[in-house]
């Protein structure tokens, strides 16, 4: 299609939103269209472009050889037709699921959606627990709950230690991809590939209905047991019906994505995966992240993949702002065809907002709609989205089609809660769990609090406010709401500052307990990159930088909650095992402030430690 074909389609559906008002203060937020049919399995997008664009690429990933390789959509069906086969000759149900150890890849991909199309569960599992892990409990505790019927490893070798951990803790079929050699008792995932069986698939998708099971996704709480969030077909056909309804110019321009986000979460899996296949798009396969020697794969893929949208976390537009900067070509190459910049995961701060618009008017002349949306594991992800450019960041937008917002009033701010056809049933296996999340109008309780943008003009959207949970009182009675002191705070102490976790429930002030920007910090330190990183944090430079910045967010003269007057930067990185962080990024304030509580307490004694930096 050409640009000015394209042109014609209008980016976004109008922004609009009804809006119920209840006497007592609650509100009850509508989008006024309606949302259109859709199919009542995901498999029924897999068969319509294998008929419709057989030959068009669907998924790629990088070989040993360093070309991309993959499947066309034709491909892919018939692979799914012939693992589904292979799949329903083995005792898979709901009750005994497939759980995928493996991050991204093309096997994982088609044996995920082999699964679902002939109705058998599939639970992506978050690397990090077989990874990076050091006691496997999280991993535990998942597969005792799921009890698998089969578990899928793409490689053998990284994920030994793991398997070994889980010996005693199920009964299932250990599944190996191509790249495993002479793996003790393990089939290979060729021979999963069944030379018939065509009717059987059939009949079997057949029966898949909009209540079947399709996921199992896992939350990343960080305290009690992990929760399995169900995931129904319906959840995910009504979440892309409202997604292709706010993103009209989907259905001229099929999508090409870059992305590494993992399917193991929400946005990765269901937002992006699903909206490539719903939309006859090709999806390229990141396996770099934004971590430190893995971003410059990244960075590799997208100088060879011009992308027409990019989705990517905080941490990861930080890094790539990075790269845009210094490399000229990358910035023409990345910007020449890209429609949107989509964040999400986490509040995006100012700073990188601004950045991203500035190199997009020095690339393009022009900028490019930066947006975001808002939901949850439990929403598939989509519930609330900005379907227009908003004047800054953090604005998450209005109701999608076929989704209810009620907002109730709590402690000064609006609880969030969410009802529709894109919401879980509940938690598999956890019954109590289920019954605390819904209200009594079948609202699911989020957790998350927001507030419009303009009051009198609710079209504008709504703003993230933060969660409900992390925010508490100093011993003043005074309200921190830690979510917008945490954006503001990354934003005041750019670039030494990663991430920030605010503490002070009770005490008189507010402190930071600071994950740093190791890069940025031995930068302004001025050592070399093999300096130890105790040396490089306590340089007058790094320092008085923090100082800095603690000083601006006091001078905005919000008061005592608006600012700390104490901070301390952080030698550890984030701990998966604690629950600190999530493999997109999410920091847990409550889990680091537990976590690390003599760390808080040093913060926060009198006379101050030595480590301290104080205003």
């Amino acid at each position: 299609m050409s640009r000015p074909a394209r042109e014609r389609v209008a980016l976004f559906s109008p922004p609009a939103v009804d809006v119920e008002r209840r006497p007592d203060g609650t509100l009850v937020l509508r989008s006024p269209a309606a949302l259109q049919p859709y199919p009542s399995r995901a498999g029924a997008w897999l068969e319509h472009w294998a008929e419709a664009a057989p030959d068009r690429l669907f998924l790629q990933e990088r070989g040993a050889d360093g070309l991309w390789h993959g499947v066309t959509y034709a491909e892919a069906a018939q692979r799914v037709q012939r693992l589904g086969a292979g799949l329903l000759q083995r005792d898979l149900s709901a009750a005994r699921p497939i759980a995928i150890l493996s991050d991204n890849g093309l096997e994982h991909a088609l044996l995920m959606l082999a699964a679902m199309h002939v109705g058998i569960p599939v639970a992506p599992l978050s690397p990090a627990y077989s990874l990076l892990s050091r006691d496997f409990g999280k991993l535990r505790a998942i597969v005792a709950l799921l009890q698998p019927g089969l578990i899928f490893v793409a490689d053998q070798a990284p994920f030994a230690a793991a398997l070994a951990a889980l010996q005693d803790a199920h009964d299932a079929e250990i599944v190996a991809g191509g790249a495993t050699v002479g793996l003790r008792g393990a089939t290979p995932l060729a021979a999963l590939y069944a030379l018939g069986g065509t009717s059987a698939v059939d009949r079997a998708a057949a029966a898949v209905t909009a209540d079947t099971i399709a996921k199992f996704l896992f939350t990343s709480g960080s305290t009690g047991e992990p929760k399995a969030v169900i995931n129904t077909h319906r959840m995910l056909c009504a979440s892309q019906q409202a997604r292709v309804q706010t993103w009209p110019f989907l259905a001229a321009q099929p999508p090409v994505i870059v992305d590494w986000l993992p399917w193991s979460h929400t946005f990765g899996g269901n937002h992006n995966f699903n909206l490539v296949l719903r939309n006859g798009g090709t999806l390229y396969i990141d396996a770099g992240k934004p971590a430190p020697g893995l971003f410059a794969r990244t960075v590799a893929n997208l100088r060879e993949i011009a992308p027409t949208i990019y989705f990517n976390v905080p941490r990861g537009y930080d890094m790539l702002i990075d790269a845009l900067r210094a490399d000229a070509a990358l910035r023409g190459r990345f910007f020449s065809r890209l429609r949107l910049l989509f964040y999400a995961g986490a509040a995006l701060p100012q700073n990188l907002w601004d950045a991203l618009g500035e190199l997009a008017k020095e690339t393009l002349g022009r900028p490019v709609p930066m947006v975001t949306a808002w939901g949850s594991t439990e929403t598939a992800p989509l519930a609330a989205d900005c379907h227009f450019q908003a004047p800054r960041s953090g604005v998450i937008g209005i109701p999608v089609p076929g989704t209810e917002l009620k907002l109730v009033p709590e402690n000064g701010k609006l609880e969030i809660r969410v009802r529709g056809a894109n919401v879980t049933p509940g938690y598999w296996r956890q019954p109590e769990l289920t019954r605390e999340a819904f209200d009594e109008e079948s609202f699911y309780r989020i957790g998350d609090a927001v507030r419009f943008l303009d009051p009198a003009h609710p079209e504008r959207g709504l703003v993230f406010d933060g969660r409900i949970a992390e925010d508490f009182k100093l011993s003043t009675g005074t309200r921190v709401h830690v979510g917008n002191l945490r954006i503001h705070a990354i934003a005041a102490l750019a670039p030494v500052a990663q991430d920030i976790v605010v503490t002070g429930h009770d005490g008189d002030e507010c402190g930071f307990l600071i994950f740093p920007n190791v890069a940025a910090c031995r930068a302004a330190a001025g050592l070399a990159d093999d300096a130890p990183l105790y040396n490089v944090l306590a340089q007058p430079a790094v320092r008085e930088r923090v100082r800095a910045g603690m000083a601006a967010l006091r001078d905005t003269g919000g008061g005592t909650s608006s600012f700390a007057t104490r901070a301390l930067l952080l030698l550890e990185p984030p701990a998966i095992d604690a629950g600190e962080i999530t493999d997109k990024g999410y920091i847990n304030q409550r889990a680091v402030r537990e976590h690390r509580a003599g760390l808080v307490a040093l913060l926060h004694a009198d006379p101050p430690d030595p480590t301290v930096i104080t205003l």
